[in-house]
C-alpha cells in the first residue's frame, strides 16, 4: 500500500494531518474515514481496514480531527459539530483532488459523525458505522463523576484511554442538543451498521436504534465477540472485507485497463502485514482476496497458501473446460466438481526417469452427474488434459523477472 501525508485546513483555521492511503494501482473509487473519539487516525482498526480497502482499489482518507493526533488546534474548543464539520472539509479537500469520496466510514463517535455529515456531501453513495453511538451523548458516560465538575466548573481534566483531556462544558451542551434520528433518515445514502453484540462501550442497542431510523437500503452486520476498538487483526480484516463487498454494489467503481502484454489482468500482491505472510491479492482490478500461511508454518491462516491457489487454479480451469465440452458436444452433463490434493513425491515413486528429487504432484478427482455413457466419461477425462492450466503446470513456463524502481 502506498500512502501520501497531506494537510487541509479544519473548521477553525487549524491545519489538519490526514493521511491518504492508496492502491498500488488505479484509484477506483475514494473513502473517507472517521476516527473514534479522542483517538487519531492512526489507531490500529483505522490502519487495517484503510490498508484492506487500498488493497481492493479504494483510496482511503484518515485524518485527525481538530485538536488530536497531529492536527493543530485545541481540542478543548471542539465538540461533536466540529467533528462534523471537519468530516466536511475533508470530503472537499478529496474533491479538490478530483477524488470525491463516494464511500463514508465512522467508528465509534466517528460513525454518528459520518452519520450527520452524509447529507453533506453530496458525492457519497454509502455510509458504513463501526459501533457507532445513536446519541452522541452516550460519549458523556465515559467521562462519570466529572460531568458534574464539568457543569460546575465549566471544564475538567478527563482521562480517556490513558490520556488526560480538558473537556468543557459546550461539548456537554452540544452532544446533548444532537437530534440524530432526522438526520438518519433524511441523508439518501445507503447504510451498512456493524456493531459487536458484546460492545462494552457503546452497547448493541445503538445499532438497532441507527437501522431503525434508517431508509432502505441498509443493511446488519454482526462483529460477534469483537471489541469496541475492533483492536484483534482478524476482525479488522472482517469488517475491511465486508464493507468492501458491500460499497461494491452501491459505488462506482472505475475498471483497470488492461495492459497489452496482459490479457488476464494485473495481479497484483503486496504484504498485508511485514511481521507475518499475510498477502493482499488483488486480480485485474475487480476481485480481491489473501494469501497467507497456516500458523504452524507462522501465518496467520487468514487465507489460502500459494499451493491451494495452485491448485484452486486447476480446479477451476479443469470444470471449465468439462463444461465447454460437454456444451459443444450436447452431452448430457448436469454437474462437473473437482477435488484437487497437492503434494511433493520423491519422482523415482512416480517416474524412474525422473530421479530421486521430489516433485510437485496434483491429484485431480473430477465427478460427473449426469446421464452419461462410459464412452462420453472417458471423452471428458480425456478433455480434462486439455485444460489450459493443466498444460501449463505439465509443460515448461518460462517467468520473467524484473526489479521494479521503488517510486515511495
Amino acid at each position: 500500500m502506498k500512502s501520501e501525508r497531506l494537510t487541509f485546513t479544519g473548521h477553525d483555521g487549524s491545519t489538519l494531518a490526514a493521511r491518504l492511503d492508496l492502491p498500488e494501482g488505479k484509484v477506483c473509487a475514494t473513502a473517507l474515514f472517521a476516527h473514534c473519539f479522542t483517538c487519531s487516525k492512526d489507531i490500529p482498526a483505522a490502519r487495517r481496514i484503510s490498508s484492506r480497502l487500498a488493497a481492493q482499489g479504494i483510496a482511503v482518507l484518515r485524518f485527525d480531527f481538530t485538536g488530536l493526533g497531529h492536527s493543530e488546534g485545541e481540542f478543548a474548543n471542539t465538540n461533536f459539530t466540529t467533528n462534523v464539520a471537519d468530516l466536511i472539509l475533508a470530503a472537499r479537500a478529496l474533491e479538490d483532488r478530483l477524488m470525491a469520496p463516494q464511500l463514508l466510514i465512522g467508528h465509534s463517535l466517528g460513525g454518528a459523525a459520518v452519520l450527520k455529515a452524509a447529507g453533506d456531501i453530496p458525492g457519497a453513495r454509502a455510509v458504513a458505522t463501526i459501533g457507532a453511538p445513536f446519541d452522541p451523548a452516550h460519549v458523556a458516560e465515559n467521562f462519570g463523576a466529572k460531568v458534574d465538575e464539568i457543569r460546575q466548573q465549566g471544564r475538567a481534566q478527563v482521562k480517556l484511554v490513558g490520556r488526560e483531556f480538558t473537556i468543557c462544558d459546550h461539548f456537554l451542551d452540544d452532544i446533548a442538543a444532537q437530534k440524530m434520528g432526522p438526520a438518519i433518515r433524511a441523508m439518501k445514502k445507503a447504510l451498512l451498521v456493524m456493531h459487536a453484540p458484546r460492545d462494552t462501550v457503546v452497547g448493541i442497542e445503538n445499532a438497532a436504534e441507527i437501522f431503525a431510523a434508517a431508509m432502505h437500503p441498509k443493511s446488519f452486520v454482526t462483529l460477534d465477540d469483537a471489541d469496541h476498538l475492533i483492536t484483534r487483526e482478524a476482525d479488522a480484516e472482517y469488517a475491511a472485507d465486508t464493507i468492501a463487498t458491500w460499497a461494491g454494489r452501491y459505488i462506482d467503481m472505475v475498471e483497470e485497463d488492461f495492459p497489452e502484454h496482459a490479457p488476464d489482468g494485473v495481479i497484483r500482491v503486496s504484504e498485508a502485514d511485514a511481521s507475518g505472510f499475510l498477502q493482499d491479492v488483488n486480480i485485474a482490478g475487480k476481485h480481491h482476496m489473501l494469501a497467507d500461511e497456516p500458523q504452524a508454518m507462522g501465518g496467520t491462516d487468514l487465507g489460502p497458501n500459494p499451493y491451494q491457489f495452485l491448485a484452486a487454479g486447476l480446479g477451476a480451469c479443469t470444470a471449465m473446460t468439462l463444461r465447454i465440452y460437454a456444451r459443444h458436444k450436447n452431452l448430457p452433463l448436469e454437474h462437473v466438481s473437482v477435488e484437487i490434493t497437492h503434494d511433493k513425491r520423491h519422482g523415482e515413486e512416480i517416474d524412474p526417469d525422473k530421479g530421486a528429487g521430489k516433485v510437485d504432484v496434483f491429484r485431480r478427482e473430477i465427478r460427473l452427474v449426469g446421464e452419461l455413457s462410459d464412452t462420453e466419461r472417458q471423452s471428458l477425462l480425456r478433455i480434462a488434459d486439455k485444460c489450459p492450466v493443466h498444460k501449463t503446470l505439465h509443460n515448461a513456463s518460462v517467468i520473467e523477472t524484473v526489479l521494479r524502481r521503488n517510486d515511495g
